[in-house]
């Protein structure tokens, strides 16, 4: 089956007002940069908004999600961190935004349990604090643990560095990060690669995530991928 979108314009077409979307990446590390920005055209041309988003992190001021956030698209986000964006500060304090902050395991396991058809699982990350509060907590061989849900959504918008037509992907270093999950828990994932091939290419025994995973599937024409923070030392006289 061929699963390939003519652009990210095209394959995200269809996300309505509203929707649970899934955006992976670690801060600005594999980031769908391409269908991102598709979104915000929709956005800022078509009125596209109230979404609620899961991701670790909400990208930075001008780059990634932040720009999502800037476009008045984003209602309330859950995450791990969020700490390089001002304006996500500014909306959560003034009630504009509803945030849900997870323990970054948590948050990785709860995505997981959701493309793996579990709907519950006991951890013992938040014990003792405000993640804690209203959830069930048992005692397990002496120590207590809280019920944690799934995570799943609408739609994932991942990036992988190559896949073929059939959607199989395969992703590249530290770009591997929360993508393969996501691709698992949502409805319909749409993936991004800089590198399309043709069904066979791959090896069969380095795909990371399957095709059975992914509906739609298109080669960004152009990446950035920007760098958070680049501190350097001074080299000495």
């Amino acid at each position: 089956m061929n699963k390939v979108s003519a652009s990210a314009e095209d394959a995200i077409a269809d996300i309505p007002h509203g929707s649970t979307l899934m955006i992976g990446g670690f801060g600005l590390c594999g980031i769908p940069e391409n269908l991102i920005a598709a979104l915000i055209h929709r956005g800022v041309h078509e009125g596209l908004g109230g979404l609620r988003t899961i991701s670790n992190n909400m990208g930075v001021d001008g780059f990634g999600m932040g720009r999502m956030l800037e476009a008045g698209m984003i209602v309330a986000h859950t995450g791990s961190y969020v700490g390089e964006n001002r304006l996500l500060e500014k909306k959560v304090l003034s009630s504009e935004l509803d945030l849900t902050l997870i323990p970054q395991g948590t948050l990785a396991e709860r995505i997981r349990a959701g493309g793996a058809g579990i709907p519950a699982f006991f951890t013992p990350a938040g014990i003792g604090t405000l993640v804690a509060e209203g959830k069930e907590v048992r005692e397990f061989d002496g120590r207590f643990y809280l019920l944690e849900r799934w995570l799943r959504a609408d739609f994932a918008l991942i990036k992988a560095w190559k896949g073929d037509r059939h959607g199989n992907l395969v992703y590249r270093r530290t770009a591997r990060n929360f993508n393969p999950m996501m691709a698992a828990a949502a409805k319909v994932t749409i993936a991004e690669v800089e590198e399309l091939v043709e069904p066979g290419t791959l090896d069969p025994d380095l795909i990371h995530t399957p095709g059975i995973y992914v509906q739609r599937i298109l080669q960004g024409p152009v990446y950035e991928k920007r760098v958070e923070r680049r501190t350097v030392r001074t080299i000495p006289a």
